[in-house]
């Protein structure tokens, strides 16, 4: 409509008076709103066309954004998880730790003297040999001769010490005794080992004597060796040999000496020798120190 009449200038005026006639008519009565929202519909693909590159690179970024985020989100609780596992296991082991070290403080409150946990190091449970290894020697006090308890029970004595390691004989050794007596009436016998770790006999009763099956054995505290009244083991088969003078009496240690990891070291003062009573350091003279009265036979 302008390519003859007025010039540029009177084009641009009227375009522009005209756009605020439309404008004003418009706020004033609404009267171009179905214009609008024809144009709006017509218009409304060119502008979701135009739309369209912006909003994809959108996605694209978003999405690969998200992508990278979950790798490392999954990554992270990944090590997260395993981590936590491994720290539940550590968690399920100091908890056992835990319950056997309470089991352990409560048998040190059974006895008077100066105690020290020790864990094992080396087990050796044959036939021939009946021993563990333990963390503690000379250097902490530690001498030949000297009783060894578990969290249950006697486990049995120290037969060699050096600066860190001991070595303990266990109760079930074929070579250990150990003086007992029947709680239920003091009846005082000698146990030994069989060389069987669930195992122990009493070879010297006489048949009359008053034992029976259930029976609880505890230190007598004779020679002053082990703490008296401390329990050993429980009679488990009271039986009458035809061919022998003495009854044939079986007990099962009360200790659990095939699953304990820690066991206390106890200063008898009978027992002790007397540089290593009360404190950490070791003996004067280890060589010198006192062989077992009653734990070897």
């Amino acid at each position: 409509m302008f390519h003859h009449g007025p010039s540029p200038l009177w084009r641009l005026l009227i375009a522009v008076l005209l756009a605020l006639s439309l404008m004003v008519i418009d706020a004033q009565g609404r009267y171009l709103g179905w214009l609008r929202s024809t144009l709006t519909v017509a218009v409304y693909p060119i502008q979701w066309l135009a739309a369209q590159p912006s909003r994809l690179a959108r996605d694209l970024e978003s999405r690969f954004a998200t992508e990278a985020d979950l790798r490392e989100r999954n990554s992270l609780l990944e090590s997260e998880n395993l981590a936590l596992r491994g720290q539940m296991q550590r968690f399920l082991a100091l908890q056992a730790e835990n319950s056997r070290l309470r089991d352990l403080l409560g048998s040190s409150f059974k006895v008077s003297d100066r105690v020290l946990v020790a864990e094992l190091l080396q087990v050796e449970l044959d036939p021939y040999r009946q021993q563990v290894l333990v963390d503690k020697g000379t250097v902490s006090g530690v001498y030949v001769g000297q009783p060894v308890l578990g969290a249950h029970a006697i486990m049995g004595q120290v037969v060699d010490a050096t600066p860190l390691t001991a070595t303990v004989l266990l109760i079930t050794d074929a070579d250990h005794a150990l003086p007992v007596q029947i709680n239920r009436n003091g009846l005082r016998t000698i146990a030994t080992g069989t060389g069987r770790v669930n195992e122990l006999q009493l070879p010297h009763l006489p048949k009359n004597a008053d034992v029976r099956v259930g029976d609880l054995l505890v230190t007598s505290g004779m020679g002053g060796v082990f703490p008296a009244g401390y329990p050993v083991a429980q009679i488990v088969e009271v039986a009458d040999d035809p061919n022998s003078s003495f009854a044939t009496v079986h007990a099962v240690p009360t200790a659990r000496l095939d699953r304990s990891h820690e066991v206390l070291l106890v200063w008898t003062l009978e027992g002790a020798p007397a540089q290593a009573i009360g404190r950490s350091e070791p003996p004067a003279e280890p060589a010198d120190a006192a062989e077992p009265r009653d734990g070897r036979s």
